[in-house]
């Protein structure tokens, strides 16, 4: 580890060589999936932009990028499940096969909002992939097709995890001190 490493980093998940490594193998199970008709990449902003970027390198089918922004709020009693999209994609998805790229999928709450809001604009194919899979935290299950790491329940930082918008930049995932 590099003197660089930030003080409140418990221990380092995955590292950079290992995040490459797995995101090359689930790009593959993808390019044989979307081989020949190509794949609309969907980014979930701001997260997912460093693994969508990745992951769209090493995917040898033909790729389309568009991107949406959402915002989440728990409600009084303090219970998650409410998300509105902040910025809609650019383009329509009507007939695509469409990947949902997501950072890491967790409560499931937010991903079975996305699935169902796309799902209504009748793409050819919907389908999940995220780098992190928080399964200990779900709540409601939604299919995720491709993942990259399953994680414990622990708060991650990293590869475009943040803590109050920082550490996104990081090139490995690690764990915050509690």
């Amino acid at each position: 580890m590099s003197s660089s490493q930030p003080p409140n980093i418990e221990r380092i998940l995955f590292s950079e060589e290992q995040i490459r490594q797995r995101i090359q193998e689930v790009a593959g199970e993808i390019s044989d999936k979307y081989r020949e008709r190509g794949v609309k990449l969907i980014g979930v902003l701001k997260g997912s932009v460093f693994f969508l970027t990745a992951l769209a390198r090493e995917i040898s089918a033909p790729v389309k990028i568009d991107f949406l922004a959402i915002s989440s709020f728990s409600n009084s009693m303090g219970t998650p499940g409410l998300v509105r999209i902040a910025k809609d994609l650019d383009e329509g998805i009507q007939g695509e096969d469409v990947l949902l790229v997501e950072d890491i999928v967790d409560t499931g709450f937010t991903s079975r909002y996305l699935l169902q809001t796309l799902a209504g604009r009748e793409p050819n194919s919907l389908a999940i992939c995220t780098l992190l899979d928080r399964t200990p935290r779900r709540i409601v299950q939604v299919p995720v097709e491709f993942r990259c790491f399953e994680i414990p329940d622990r708060f991650v930082i990293g590869f475009g995890l943040d803590h109050k918008q920082l550490y996104r930049n990081l090139g490995y995932i690690a764990v915050l001190k509690p």
